[in-house]
């Protein structure tokens, strides 16, 4: 049996599914749908066409599926969000409906914890078990891959791709592309070296030893990048390794990482 409170206003034609617990002065559009035993927590707002999932906790003053900050923008074209099952968002986070320059929808995976005041733009992807720390802001059509930490503080500049398993320091400015399993920092962030915590968290021994040795031919010697990746993809038979290979080769904003001759690109 859904919980209603008397002062929150859920519009005609909304879809809640079982369970679900609206408290005082939420709103809930009339072309949004609510998975399952999931809250909506006092004066939070689920606008638009967007899509919660299951088991999805919004606090207080959460804005979910507000229109696309983009001046290209016009009232009336469609725009969804769409939040995967047990993600929580935290107090005062906004999350953009994508824009016709996209799909016009912003996704946001499964089990995200997505704390205070961040903000996350239109037409962005945000992976599965992925941590955004206070404050972090990801800007129009971001993709951030699942298991992705991203430290509080931390803006992210327009269709930057974060690769899986990466992390992000606390307080960086990311401009540039971030392949995956990953630690960078920084303002501007470069790469420091591999996530060795959260690969020892879900990989095995082997292959975080080939990735160590991947990184170290990638980016720690003096060999042009592209032609250290294309070597490695056509040698390796590890699916991480090539993984990483494969996201240093599509690249399209550039690979922040200081060459062993210290000289920057």
């Amino acid at each position: 049996m859904n919980k209603i409170h008397a002062t929150a206003i859920v519009e005609k034609g909304a879809f809640l599914g079982e369970n679900v617990t609206i408290e005082a002065h939420a709103f809930i559009s009339g072309k949004s749908k609510i998975g399952s035993n999931s809250e909506i927590r006092q004066g939070a707002q689920v606008l638009g066409n967007s899509v919660i999932g299951e088991r999805v906790r919004i606090y207080p003053y959460a804005i979910i599926g507000g229109d696309p900050q983009d001046i290209s923008f016009k009232i009336g074209e469609i725009s969804a969000v769409i939040v995967g099952d047990d993600t929580t968002v935290r107090e005062f986070v906004t999350i953009n409906g994508g824009s016709q320059k996209g799909d016009f929808i912003t996704r946001i995976g499964k089990n995200c914890f997505i704390m205070n005041f961040c903000h996350i733009a239109h037409d962005c992807t945000v992976g599965d078990n992925v941590i955004l720390a206070n404050s972090v802001t990801l800007a129009g059509h971001v993709e951030v891959g699942s298991d992705t930490v991203i430290g509080g503080l931390t803006p992210v500049h327009q269709f930057v791709k974060i690769g899986e398993g990466s992390m992000i320091g606390g307080a960086s400015a990311l401009s540039q592309d971030i392949p995956p399993f990953c630690l960078a920092e920084g303002n501007r962030a470069y790469l420091r070296g591999l996530n060795i915590v959260g690969l020892r968290r879900r990989e095995t021994k082997e292959n975080i030893n080939a990735l160590n040795s991947a990184y170290k031919k990638l980016f720690k010697s003096a060999y042009p990048l592209r032609q250290s990746a294309e070597e490695l993809l056509n040698t390796t038979t590890n699916e991480k390794v090539r993984l990483m290979c494969e996201f240093v080769l599509n690249t399209k904003r550039g690979i922040p990482y200081e060459r062993a001759n210290n000289e920057n690109v």
